[in-house]
């Protein structure tokens, strides 16, 4: 086993908006194999492919109806199984979404579940009789806004949906949804995926008591994705998630995982203290990575970055982290860190996350610097953003069509896409960046190609040196190999003054606006990065 995931580049591919074969306007699974000689050339070790089972697309794939087969808007087994082979023949591993902690309200567990209360998989979702005045159990409220609990006038009780009403909760209390929910990740490994991405995955377990979360200080109601007036931010999820009943979990699924050669898995980790539940949730009996949303927030500083990275190593343990700064429910980290436009900027962004200690997650659509789109609500899509429009504009922004060339829906599909492809998007397309040598996309196959070569970046230890705004330096090292690495992230040209007793050699290849050092002063350029070897 060679632990291929331990310092992985992992490019997200979000199959609605990557590439469509069919015209319908929606990306799919044959859309995904045309493009993957394109991802390979990125450079990147696997792909993690959002959730393509069946499913009615209440939250586009996330409350799936199937989990073992695929929802024909994106194709069908056949198609996965091409998509497996072709991606293992270019050396990349292929990571699949399984959204454990709940499913569709049309699959057929929750549709025999809510017919009775004495039914076969009566117990398989989260039951409670109403209070006395008729109002839900408890005062959980669920993330895409109103209470978690909704009415089921057959069994005359309430079930828990901690996202939308659409999305009911699992049992995970019950034995036998446990196993049931271990086949289907078996169903996939059999298959010969290379691993699981656990969406939401400390959401399984609830409080069996139903305690009432305790209420959040208004000072305190910060959080990822929170419209200011959504009141999930309102309390502190104590009960509704990360329940201490979720470890026994995770270690039954390593276990299984443990039973074939070389495969990973990744959760998704959001708590209240999610670098600590990201600690706690890893190691050598748990998960093999964790990631949180530390850096898909909207601060950008040398100090939160490096205070973020450091506490959650000081906590790590032997487990291993796993870190991206956008994905498919965030703002772009170029938009959302105010750099839109600026290509430098979203090349060293690149280079900086893939140079923390711990695995990476590239959001398709990062390499050519987008930004974040503007969907005007009439087009919009995402049910969270319609529910709190205007004051939160949802997750659509983020979730716009890959453009490959400049022409009509960007080259991504030949009818109509489901999101819109804006102009700023269609003048970065994949073509254009593909023929310019200093493009984002040229830049950035560049860094992981040159990052290859030095095991530090990938494997090693991490130590952050005392900095002033805007630099960030820490040191990698592994092996022998020690590498001082040092990003100026403004704007503005900054000088730095390299410690005492620093014998350094710059590094070149890596293809970013390098800085220059005269005795110990390195001089960094706006957006300026420097390696260099330590003697």
């Amino acid at each position: 086993m060679n632990n291929w995931w331990r310092g992985a580049v992992i490019y997200q591919v979000y199959p609605r908006s990557f590439k469509d074969t069919n015209g319908d306007g929606v990306g799919d699974l044959p859309g995904i194999v045309e493009g993957l000689d394109y991802i390979a050339a990125l450079g990147v070790d696997a792909i993690w492919i959002s959730p393509f089972f069946k499913s009615p697309m209440a939250d586009f794939g996330y409350d799936i109806a199937d989990y073992r087969d695929v929802d024909p808007l994106f194709g069908t087994l056949a198609d996965f199984d091409a998509l497996l082979a072709k991606a293992h023949g270019l050396g990349i591993k292929v990571m699949i979404d399984q959204v454990l902690s709940h499913c569709s309200d049309q699959h057929a567990w929750f549709q025999e579940s809510r017919q009775s209360r004495d039914n076969p998989k009566a117990d398989w979702y989260v039951w409670a009789d109403p209070q006395e005045d008729g109002t839900p159990p408890n005062n959980w409220m669920s993330l895409f806004g109103g209470v978690a609990w909704r009415w089921e006038p057959r069994r005359e009780q309430y079930y828990l949906h901690n996202f939308l009403g659409a999305q009911p909760d699992l049992n995970f209390h019950n034995p036998a949804v446990q196993q049931a929910t271990l086949d289907n990740v078996q169903f996939w490994l059999d298959r010969g995926v290379d691993g699981m991405r656990l969406d939401a995955i400390n959401f399984c377990f609830h409080d069996a008591q139903l305690r009432d979360n305790p209420p959040k200080p208004k000072d305190k109601r910060v959080g990822r994705g929170f419209s200011p007036d959504n009141p999930y931010a309102y309390q502190y999820h104590y009960y509704n998630n990360t329940r201490p009943e979720m470890l026994p979990f995770l270690e039954q699924l390593r276990a299984l995982m443990d039973r074939y050669p070389d495969v990973a898995a990744l959760g998704e980790i959001s708590s209240e203290d999610s670098l600590a539940t990201t600690a706690e949730y890893t190691g050598k009996t748990r998960l093999h990575m964790g990631y949180s949303f530390e850096l898909l927030v909207d601060d950008f500083s040398a100090a939160y970055i490096r205070e973020t990275v450091s506490r959650l190593e000081t906590a790590m343990g032997d487990g291993w982290p796993c870190w991206a700064i956008s994905n498919h429910d965030v703002p772009r980290a170029v938009s959302r860190w105010g750099g839109a436009g600026d290509d430098a900027f979203a090349a060293q962004l690149v280079a900086m996350v893939c140079s923390l200690r711990g695995s990476v997650c590239l959001y398709q659509g990062e390499e050519l610097g987008l930004s974040e789109a503007e969907v005007p609500f009439e087009l919009l899509q995402d049910p969270y953003g319609k529910t709190f429009w205007p004051n939160f504009k949802g997750r659509d922004g983020c979730r716009t069509p890959l453009p490959w060339r400049d022409a009509d829906a960007g080259g991504f599909s030949s009818g109509q896409p489901w999101l819109p492809v804006p102009a700023e998007h269609r003048a970065r397309n994949v073509a254009a960046q593909e023929a310019d040598t200093d493009s984002v996309l040229q830049h950035v196959r560049r860094f992981l190609a040159w990052r290859r070569q030095y095991t530090a970046l990938v494997e090693g230890e991490i130590t952050f040196l005392p900095t002033d705004e805007p630099v960030l330096a820490f040191l990698r090292e592994h092996d022998g190999q020690r590498l001082l690495v040092v990003f100026n992230l403004s704007a503005q040209s900054h000088a730095w003054t390299l410690p005492e007793g620093f014998a350094a050699t710059a590094l070149d290849g890596h293809g970013l606006s390098a800085a220059t050092l005269d005795h110990r002063m390195l001089d960094l350029p706006a957006r300026g990065s420097w390696f260099a070897t330590l003697a």
